[in-house]
């Protein structure tokens, strides 16, 4: 995991980004991504090719490890930067076995950074937007924003083939 984390920095450092939420996996992960100026494929080419290049080297792994192209969907308003946000965050315990029993105890992940704004983030994490799209009822907090998280579960669209204009059920 901190070899894609470093992978992160070194691409922010050449071409800066804004992140939303991530989560790391251990066969995947998930990145609610903002370009600033630059293309995202850029981007995505910059922190795949750095991750693998480490990965190989560290394991010596030879040939491709990632099955297919990254796949990316623009999200569509407040309501789904939401949606993905806490689809994100909610990645380690909706697993068939999950792999923590509170989400806060996942640390491959930025919910715990929401869970405790006094913690440390990286510099490409913006903890400030989310919290202001809260729906009624919330309190425009990151600890607000990861109450949500827990009591919304949120169905994303991950798969690049199914129809469009899919709305996922809340």
């Amino acid at each position: 995991m901190a070899e894609l984390e470093r992978a992160m920095m070194h691409a922010y450092l050449t071409y800066p980004f804004t992140i939303l939420a991530y989560c790391f996996m251990t066969n995947h992960y998930h990145l609610l991504i903002r370009a600033e100026k630059d293309p995202l494929s850029k981007i995505m080419s910059i922190i795949n090719r750095r991750y693998s290049d480490s990965y190989s080297k560290r394991y010596s792994h030879i040939g491709r490890i990632y099955q297919k192209r990254y796949f990316a969907k623009e999200v569509d308003g407040p309501i789904g930067l939401l949606m993905v946000s806490s689809y994100i965050h909610r990645n380690p315990i909706e697993t068939m076995i999950p792999m923590v029993q509170e989400l806060v105890d996942y640390p491959y992940s930025s919910y715990p950074l929401y869970a405790d704004d006094t913690a440390s983030a990286p510099p490409y994490l913006d903890r400030l937007l989310l919290k202001e799209l809260l729906p009624h009822g919330f309190q425009k907090t990151n600890i607000e924003y990861a109450r949500y998280c827990l009591e919304y579960r949120a169905k994303v669209e991950e798969d690049r083939h199914a129809p469009d204009g899919v709305v996922p059920e809340m």
